[in-house]
């Protein structure tokens, strides 16, 4: 099964972030693991700055259950790479994010994949209904195609 890259248009929100020398592998690109902390840091960014989410004070926090990535294009220091994010589904305690990694502003994909957070209480780590203000700012940014 061949699956198609996406467009940085379809993603409601964007981050950018720079490449770093110690990111690259023996050889000579990006190593497949740090396409994953794109992903997180991305999410983590819309989850601080527009879901008003607190990983320290906060009584519910979003685990991450289950993540994918295919690629399509290699990443190289020092590239940039824009980031985007948008929800696909949105549950009672879970939802799932598609991302896509853009290299210096190219507007079709060099890697896209998914995450899963399962949001649970910080205290009895069981399962939590997403707070209110998180789950607000999400249905912001999710998909509608």
């Amino acid at each position: 099964m061949t699956k198609q890259a996406s467009t940085l248009d379809q993603y409601p929100f964007v981050h950018h972030m720079q490449t770093r020398w110690m990111d690259n592998d023996v050889y000579g690109h990006v190593n497949n693991v740090i396409y994953y902390s794109f992903f997180d840091t991305a999410v983590a960014v819309f989850l601080t700055s527009k879901a008003g989410l607190d990983f320290i004070n906060g009584t519910a926090v979003g685990l991450v259950i289950e993540t994918s990535c295919t690629y399509f294009g290699p990443l190289a220091f020092p590239d940039t790479v824009q980031v985007g994010v948008r929800v696909s589904k949105l549950g009672h305690s879970s939802v799932r994010y598609e991302l896509g990694i853009f290299k210096n502003n190219q507007t079709i994909a060099s890697a896209q994949g998914y995450f899963v957070h399962v949001y649970v209480d910080k205290k009895t780590q069981r399962p939590t209904a997403i707070p209110e203000q998180a789950r607000n700012a999400l249905a912001t940014i999710l998909a509608t195609d």
